[in-house]
Order: structure tokens, then C-alpha cells, then sequence
């Protein structure tokens, strides 16, 4: 069973100036290779719609959906082919799940590869020969919902399909841009950065060990500096639809594991903080369904 994989893909600068996080994703790609997925079905927080929608290109292209960087970065290309099989087979999981808010998807011919997709495939995929889909995000569904589109995607795990959900742990632009430049890597962390990730890293234990998402997906009441952290909160909701495939489908028993696959655990594998307040954390979650033990924590 493949994993599912919140990302925090940061700014487009990333793509020519990657960092330490570049090199995490490089060497998260390797590892994501060595288990030869057949495809991945990516959920991007730059592709936002008023319903559902998946691509059904036969061939992808790079979408440069952003202004005023380096003219380097509007060079670069990702041509991996797409999966019009793929996209039916999403359409049909999500439709069959019966999700209010989320119960049809359409298809779309035309729409390319945002950056939130196309900057983490070039380092987890350089070759691009992985076919890639991918699929709306409804910014109007709340976090409860996104746990369900995601669990409505967990088959996919099983029949080689990488789930990868691509946002930023925190997102607040107006800081980024405003008050003054601030250097891309190696800056001063915000505090409100620290104190709103280490509330959802408590509440992620908390659902991955007892399967009870309720505390995670009411962040925007519950979490501190959640509204400084998410002015708007289309950066965090991918990571609700990997949530909801690492907890697998409601039909084989969501309390707890399959029988045969270990609980759903995470590892953080990256959590640089780039300008000082965008969080770059990244989860990969592997196994499926709750009872996870909660991982140990280093002393404060």
C-alpha cells in the first residue's frame, strides 16, 4: 500500500532556490520511486472549483500560474503524461461515497498542472514518466468533508496510486510580502508559526490514535493563531483529503486498521519555515485506519 502525503510546497522560488526542503523532497522521492507507483492522483490547493473536478489530459504540461518571479522559473516544463483512466476511476470512488457537497465530480480536458503539482512531481518524479491527475479542491468544504473525500480515495493506495495533497502549513502572503523582505530560508520563525503547528501536530496524534477527527478538523475554532496561520484556508485543506486516505474508506471499518495493514502512522519529514512564516511541514502517512500509537515527543 502506497502512502498518502500532505506536502507544503511553499513559494513558486522553490522550484530554483529549493533549500533544505528541496533536498528532503529529493530524497523523499527516491524513496517514493524505489516503491514504483503506476500513478499519482495530486490535490492542490491552486486548483480550487466550485464542485469537484478531475483532469482527463493524455498529456500533462507545467502551468506557470503566477507573476513577477525570476524568468528562470517560467522556463521549466513537466510533460508527464496524464490518465483519463484515472480520472474516471476518482470520478467513480468520490460519486459512490455519496459525500454531501461533494457528490459529483466532472471532468476537465483542458486544465494543466499547477505549481502546487508540478514543483514537488519534478523532485519526487525528475523523469516525468509517472502518470499524474489531478483533482479540484472545493475550498467551500469544510475540513470534516475533505477527511471524507479523502478516505473515498484510500482505494487508490492499494492499486498503486500515490496520494498527494500539496498546500502550506501556514499561509499568511500578507506577511511574506508586506512589513519588509524577508530571506527565503534561515529567518527568525514567527512564534504564532510554532504555537499554531504544535496544537494541530497534538490534534494529528489524536486522530491517527483514536480515529476521532473532530478536534483536527475544528482547528479554525480550537487552534491558536489559526486565523493568522489561514487568513483563508485553502493551504490547509489538502491536508484533511491525506488525513482522510491514510484513515482509509468507511466501508472496511474506520476505527480501527484492516486486519492485514498496520494503523496509520505519520512522519514529518520536513519542517523548515521559509520567510518566516510559511510552514514547509510535510507528512507522509503510511499504513491506514486509527489505533496508531502517538509518536514520541523530544522534551521541550
Amino acid at each position: 500500500m502506497l502512502p498518502s502525503i500532505y506536502l507544503s510546497h511553499g513559494s513558486p522560488m522553490l522550484a530554483i532556490d529549493p533549500g533544505p526542503t528541496g533536498a528532503i523532497f529529493d530524497a523523499l522521492g527516491a524513496s517514493l520511486r524505489a516503491q514504483r507507483p503506476r500513478a499519482v492522483l495530486v490535490v492542490s490547493a491552486h486548483w480550487i472549483y466550485s464542485t469537484l473536478a478531475v483532469g482527463t489530459r493524455e498529456r500533462q504540461e507545467a502551468w506557470h500560474d503566477f507573476g513577477g518571479f525570476p524568468r528562470e522559473l517560467y522556463a521549466l516544463r513537466y510533460d508527464a503524461p496524464g490518465s483519463p483512466d484515472l480520472a474516471a476511476r476518482v470520478k467513480a470512488l468520490v460519486e459512490a461515497a455519496h459525500i454531501p457537497g461533494a457528490g459529483f465530480v466532472g471532468f476537465d480536458e483542458e486544465r494543466p498542472l499547477d505549481h502546487g503539482a508540478w514543483m514537488p512531481m519534478r523532485h519526487f518524479f525528475p523523469d516525468a514518466d509517472i502518470p499524474v491527475v489531478q483533482l479540484a479542491l472545493n475550498p467551500y468544504l469544510a475540513p470534516a468533508v475533505q477527511i471524507e473525500i479523502g478516505r473515498a480515495l484510500a482505494p487508490l493506495r492499494a492499486e498503486g496510486v500515490l496520494v498527494l495533497a500539496s498546500g502550506s502549513f501556514t499561509h499568511n502572503l500578507q506577511e511574506v510580502f508586506g512589513g519588509g523582505r524577508r530571506a527565503q530560508h534561515g529567518g527568525e520563525t514567527e512564534p504564532y508559526v510554532d504555537a499554531f503547528r504544535g496544537w494541530m501536530l497534538d490534534a494529528l496524534d489524536e486522530a491517527l490514535a483514536t480515529g476521532d477527527t473532530s478536534r483536527i478538523a475544528d482547528y479554525r475554532a480550537q487552534a491558536p493563531h489559526a486565523r493568522r496561520a489561514h487568513p483563508t484556508d485553502e493551504h490547509l485543506l489538502p491536508f484533511y483529503v491525506a488525513l482522510g486516505a491514510a484513515l482509509g474508506p468507511r466501508e472496511a471499518g474506520s476505527a480501527q486498521a484492516p486486519a492485514d495493514v498496520a494503523p496509520a502512522d505519520v512522519a514529518r519529514v520536513a519542517d523548515e519555515v521559509t520567510y518566516g512564516v510559511l510552514a514547509m511541514d510535510t507528512f507522509v502517512f503510511n499504513g491506514q485506519g486509527a489505533g496508531a500509537r502517538p509518536p514520541e515527543r523530544a522534551a521541550a
